[in-house]
């Protein structure tokens, strides 16, 4: 009877243990939504939607993007894409995510970048606004066409 009791004590105590180590444990932060989307226009490369994807680690974010408004006018190998997206920060300030890291990219398919890096604050309102990609040293240049659904980022 003694050895029951005093195994159930030990896990009750390994169960204790185990809670409050996972209460003081740091939250990674959550991004509502985490998919959006918004319509682009690159100026002589094209228009379209893009399909942007969100993520948080902290203050870390990453966003990673698709866009139908860029083509790939040949084979573009992985991390040849150089990418910068501008957001507007709680209406009034901007922000950039940027990065070189892309999927490879079949001659004739919409342009995939990310994750691109930047960093937020608890609170952040972030929404696309404009959209830099440099591929084999040629600049596309995007600008948002609408706003983004269903709507900005909150970090």
């Amino acid at each position: 009877m003694r050895h029951g009791t005093l195994g159930t004590g030990t896990a009750l105590a390994v169960g204790t243990a185990l809670a409050c180590t996972l209460a003081m444990a740091p939250a990674a932060g959550a991004v509502t939504p985490d998919t959006a989307t918004i319509g682009f226009d690159c100026g002589s490369y094209g228009s379209g939607t893009a399909t942007l994807t969100a993520t948080q680690d902290g203050t870390a974010a990453t966003i990673s993007l698709s866009t139908s408004a860029i083509t790939a006018p040949l084979d573009v190998g992985a991390g040849a894409v150089n990418s910068t997206l501008t957001m507007t920060k709680n209406g009034s300030g901007t922000t950039t995510f940027s990065g070189s890291d892309n999927p490879a990219i079949p001659s004739g398919s919409a342009v995939s970048t990310g994750p691109l890096t930047g960093t937020v604050a608890a609170g952040d309102s972030l929404e696309a606004t404009s959209l830099k990609v440099v591929v084999f040293g040629i600049t596309a240049t995007c600008k948002a066409t609408s706003a983004q659904t269903p709507g900005p980022f909150v970090f």
